[in-house]
């Protein structure tokens, strides 16, 4: 569903962030992109969102290439991004931001759709008249998701959801992400919280100073505390599903 090859992206040409970066995500797959602060894994989903310019290499998306299409032309080729702050319209109400989500819709699509929603988030239902700005972390991550799914992408990308959320709310999260998955959507997921990703993906990029310095499965770097330790700084738990304390 996603291939990316040889990718160079930063914020100036003459010093890239991601470095030569290939990765690839099925379709129904989970990926996780995890790495140590500053190795480039925000960088890497943004530039393929086409939110940061990219200076070789190119970007397919279901076999077409998007590398120079602009950001809001993404949303029409099927892919859906969740930035990690900044991901909801605070001051609207929860049916609100769904409509905006929804106005690339046709018209006849955009009630049923947002209907899907609510029966996947069922707090965002419950909470659909509240603003925005009074939901919990987890409930406005939902909400940003949910925002995202609305045009049913071929893959989303989201980085850092779990940041500031509880244990238990990351859990119920990534509950919501093994369903999307089941659809067929290919998720690949930019995250600090290694255990929580690691229980949740198929397989794993890992970045160091912009290159990946690790791929493959997920449930293989959980078991090998040497390699957590190596590329990832810490030890992951014994159990791949572990979500830590």
């Amino acid at each position: 569903m996603l291939r990316v090859e040889g990718l160079q992206a930063g914020y100036t040409p003459s010093a890239p962030v991601v470095n030569g970066m290939s990765l690839a995500a099925e379709r129904g797959e989970i990926l996780a992109v995890l790495g140590p602060n500053g190795a480039g894994k925000s960088t890497l989903v943004k530039a393929i969102a086409g939110l940061v310019p990219v200076s070789a290499g190119r970007v397919l998306l279901a076999g077409e290439v998007i590398t120079a299409l602009p950001a809001h032309a993404m949303i029409r080729h099927g892919l859906g991004f969740v930035p990690q702050t900044e991901n909801v319209f605070a001051t609207l109400s929860v049916h609100d931001n769904l409509l905006i989500g929804a106005h690339a819709l046709p018209a006849a699509q955009r009630a049923r759709q947002i209907a899907k929603i609510y029966d996947l988030f069922a707090d965002l239902a419950r909470q659909r008249l509240l603003p925005a700005g009074r939901l919990s972390g987890g409930q406005r991550q939902m909400l940003a998701v949910g925002r995202a799914l609305l045009v049913v992408p071929k893959l989303l990308l989201l980085d850092e959801p779990s940041a500031g959320l509880s244990p238990k709310v990351v859990a119920e999260l990534f509950d919501h992400l093994r369903v999307i998955r089941s659809s067929g959507v290919a998720i690949v997921l930019v995250e600090q919280n290694v255990r929580a990703a690691l229980g949740v993906a198929d397989r794993v990029e890992v970045l160091v100073e912009g290159r990946s310095r690790y791929s493959g499965s997920a449930a293989a770097l959980a078991a090998d505390t040497e390699l957590g330790a190596m590329f990832l700084g810490v030890a992951p738990a014994a159990s791949a599903g572990a979500v830590p304390p």
